[in-house]
């Protein structure tokens, strides 16, 4: 007699079982309770109930569940980003809380009638499921590295956990929006998945520092806002040795972390590597040795992690450099916009700045909710004042856009660095300095290991008059990213200069080496006239004076803007004068120095 529980058999969910599944979701701490998610979701579902899915348009949900009036037009996304953000909650919700719930409710792509389907035949009876169909009878062993059979005995977590992964990925699947793939709220961006590390001594400790690494990394990595990076739940379910091809084809991650450790008595070898799941080349691949008897093992995981974070994911990081060379398959350019600005940002150019603008302009205006976009851009709308470069005339100010889109980018996002670098930023242009400090300082304690927000904070405190400070994060900007750091050197010579260490001024400012960003050669001849080099000086003086003829007549103004104090800028001025280029010391000037702090 064939089972009547068996799928394909059974009759469909009835309204009442698909309420009660419907009530599991939105009740559940897996199911985001921000923005309107639950509203949604319930009132597809009741309409579908109800016979009305013919009335699930995008026209009905706007005016029902985000309130748009009756001129609401297919230009505003709302309700396809949102639609987009609903799916993958409840992808994330099934492959975390939900394994083992008796029905799935799905939204497929390309419209918002929902669908329910028995989950499988194993979850008739929530209260005593069956054996998931981890390795089906009569398959070999290693048919999959999700087999039952490899796991060892006696490790129940880790069994529990690689089992509700295979249920998730051996279950039927519906059309749906993974991590891998380009939605409609965010361009695709590079995913990470970390997998667990791979124990390769003996020993109790060596496994316990296998675990604290593995969650160090899923710690600090999300905190990069350029990069998706797989939760702790999807990349604890993995065994160390994951296939690189089920990486790529089941979850759709672009790049694997992975690694190991071995203990040989009190020394401690930790190798990590980073693998383009596209071809499985190792970009690349790093030795962390430690003496166990000098730190203990929290110390040594987190510094891990740290520098391993600050090599893979920050702006300029391996998989920036990866993406530059091979850009995104899915991607038609939002995501370029981004590295294109971290590649302005090393050269500073006028020509580059144009560019950039208009290439993030049409960003924020295909993806709204684009937060990293729309800081970047905020940082460029600023470099328009303070670098004179494509200067569009009119109101708002550069200044003005600056700030609106900085804060446009936190509400958005407000744990993301790039919308907190900008924010600072454009509070510090606008002579709102404890507000520019107070978010650099907390952007900086969220996240110590980006170098970019690291960089230009301490540029910004070391012109404000924290001349040591700014140079000491300077040098950890430049340490943990030699490969961006033009920019940050030339400030870091400044300071040099402003501290009185002549000999290091020079060093940095000739590895800055910035030839089309003007500030720079007055920088130089500054410099370069403190150190004895007078023809480096003049060649520095007179280029500077082609590329902003404007610039020494405003110098008082410039440095006002910049929040200088009136003892760094008399240095300052005695540095031009040493370099053969006047300042106009007008009423007007002496004015605007007067009220200098």
């Amino acid at each position: 007699m064939q089972d009547s529980n068996a799928v394909g058999t059974r009759q469909p969910p009835n309204a009442d079982e698909i309420r009660a599944q419907l009530e599991r979701i939105v009740a559940s701490p897996e199911f985001p309770t921000v923005g309107r998610g639950a509203a949604f979701l319930t009132y597809i579902v009741e309409e579908a109930l109800a016979g009305r899915a013919s009335r699930l348009k995008g026209y009905s949900i706007a005016l029902e569940i985000f309130r748009r009036d009756e001129h609401f037009s297919q230009d505003d996304p709302v309700v396809r980003i949102e639609a987009g953000r609903l799916r993958r909650a409840i992808e994330r919700y099934y492959l975390v809380a939900g394994q083992i719930d008796p029905i799935r409710i799905d939204i497929p792509k390309g419209g918002y009638v929902p669908v329910f389907t028995w989950n499988c035949p194993a979850s008739a009876n929530r209260e005593t499921p069956e054996k998931s169909p981890i390795a089906p009878p009569g398959s070999p062993a290693k048919a999959s590295w999700w087999s039952v059979n490899a796991l060892s005995v006696g490790a129940l977590a880790g069994a529990v956990a690689i089992s509700a992964f295979a249920v998730y990925w051996t279950l039927p699947r519906h059309d749906t929006t993974g991590l891998g793939q380009t939605s409609l709220m965010q361009p695709d961006e590079p995913t990470l998945l970390i997998a667990p590390f791979a124990n390769l001594g003996d020993g109790p400790q060596a496994q316990l520092y296998t675990i604290g690494l593995t969650e160090e990394l899923l710690t600090t990595l999300p905190r990069f806002k350029e990069i998706k990076v797989f939760g702790r739940e999807t990349s604890k379910a993995l065994p160390a040795d994951v296939d690189i091809k089920d990486v790529r084809e089941r979850l759709g991650a672009r790049y694997l972390l992975a690694g190991g450790v071995r203990v040989a008595g009190d020394r401690m070898r930790t190798s990590v590597r980073l693998v383009d799941t596209r071809d499985g080349a190792i970009l690349w691949s790093q030795n962390y040795d430690s003496d166990l008897r000098s730190r203990d093992l929290f110390a040594i995981q987190t510094d891990v992690a740290n520098r391993v974070a600050a090599s893979v994911a920050q702006p300029y990081g391996f998989i920036a450099q990866a993406d530059v060379a091979r850009p995104p398959p899915n991607d038609l350019g939002a995501y370029r916009c981004t590295l294109d600005f971290y590649e302005y940002r090393t050269e500073l150019s006028a020509d580059r700045h144009g560019t950039v603008r208009d290439c993030l302009e049409r960003a924020v205006a295909r993806y709204p909710t684009y937060a990293t976009a729309w800081a970047m851009l905020s940082m460029v709308y600023l470099d328009e004042q303070r670098y004179k470069f494509n200067l569009k005339a009119g109101e708002p100010t550069p200044i003005s856009r600056s700030l609106q889109t900085a804060r446009r980018a936190v509400q958005m996002e407000s744990g993301n660095m790039r919308a907190q670098q900008a924010m600072m930023t454009a509070l510090f242009f606008n002579q709102q300095l404890s507000e520019a400090i107070h978010v650099g300082e907390q952007a900086l304690a969220t996240n110590p290991n980006d170098t970019e927000l690291m960089g230009e904070f301490g540029t910004r405190i070391a012109i404000a008059g924290q001349w040591h400070r700014g140079a000491a994060l300077l040098d950890q900007a430049i340490a943990l990213n030699p490969g961006g750091g033009g920019f940050y050197r030339g400030t870091r010579g400044l300071a040099s200069y402003m501290l009185g260490d002549t000999q290091n001024a020079v060093v940095q400012i000739r590895q800055a080496d910035m030839q089309r960003f003007p500030l720079f050669h007055i920088v130089a001849a500054i410099i370069y006239a403190e150190a004895g080099m007078t023809a480096d000086a003049r060649r520095e003086a007179e280029v500077f004076e082609t590329m902003r003829p404007d610039f020494l007549p405003n110098f008082i103004l410039e440095m006002k803007s910049r929040n200088m104090r009136a003892a760094d800028l008399n240095r300052l001025l005695a540095g031009l004068q040493k370099a053969g280029m006047a300042v106009p010391l007008d009423d007007r000037t002496v004015a605007e120095a007067a009220q200098l702090p």
